[in-house]
């Protein structure tokens, strides 16, 4: 168990990469925090789940849009568990919006959760981490975040967003053990990107096969997880400010 008796907080974690990253974590021997916030039926099967195969873990809810409720929610975490050692900014929104229909009730809810909030989330644990010595940063970006993609400028622009904020916080808080690290998706099947996938769009999924030399249209979250350990875990301590691009070698064409 390469996490063992670790305390990982994974936002957006009730459903898609942020579940994987949880249920992966706690197989490697950490406790786990689940945040949701629209589903807390599909938190707590998971915490039940964890907890029967011998792990410990627990539901909070949490808007992590709001600075208030990210500040609660880490607070909350610590005082249950003692301690976070491992924070993963995983939770997002996804729009297929294009420049001339893109609000700025849009374009600040993407802002907000994709990329503010992650800031935040790291901001409430510094000092944290400061007294125990150190901690781990996983934040989720994507291929929109190191390259682009037409109709979601405002996903785009969060998403590469974090690529550089990660950039940024290792190059701030290295020197005091505080890993800070991404991981970029390629195409990964998860709730958020369900209306891209379903009937009638077969031409799109056709070219999302087109253009990964392995041929993959959309991978499965649990791709993600084995990335997702290595940056948590002590073999990562020398790495900051890194973005890992997984995704079925889309990237490398």
């Amino acid at each position: 168990m390469r996490l063992k008796d670790k305390v990982a907080l994974v936002t957006g974690s009730s459903m898609g990469i942020g579940e994987a990253i949880a249920r992966r974590y706690a197989k490697e021997g950490a406790i786990i925090a689940i945040n949701y916030l629209k589903n807390p039926d599909k938190a707590d099967k998971i915490v039940k789940d964890i907890v029967a195969a011998g792990g410990k873990a627990q539901a909070f809810k949490a808007d992590v849009s709001k600075v208030a409720e990210v500040e609660k929610l880490t607070a909350d975490v610590v005082k249950t568990f003692g301690r976070v050692d491992i924070l993963v900014n995983n939770a997002g929104v996804f729009r297929t919006v294009p420049v001339m229909e893109t609000t700025e009730a849009i374009w600040d809810e993407q802002l907000d959760l994709n990329l503010k909030g992650y800031f935040f989330a790291v901001r409430s644990l510094v000092p944290h981490w400061r007294q125990i010595g150190g901690g781990k940063v996983i934040n989720i970006s994507s291929i929109a975040g190191t390259g682009a993609f037409p109709n979601c400028p405002a996903y785009c622009a969060a998403k590469g967003g974090v690529v550089n904020l990660t950039k940024a916080l290792a190059a701030e808080l290295g020197k005091e053990k505080i890993n800070v690290n991404s991981i970029a998706p390629g195409n990964v099947a998860t709730p958020l990107n369900a209306h891209v996938r379903g009937p009638g769009n077969d031409e799109y999924i056709k070219m999302m096969k087109l253009f990964t030399p392995t041929g993959i249209d959309f991978m499965d979250p649990e791709d993600m997880t084995g990335a997702a350990v290595f940056l948590a875990s002590d073999d990562a301590r020398m790495v900051h400010g890194e973005t890992i691009i997984v995704d079925a070698g889309w990237s490398v064409w």
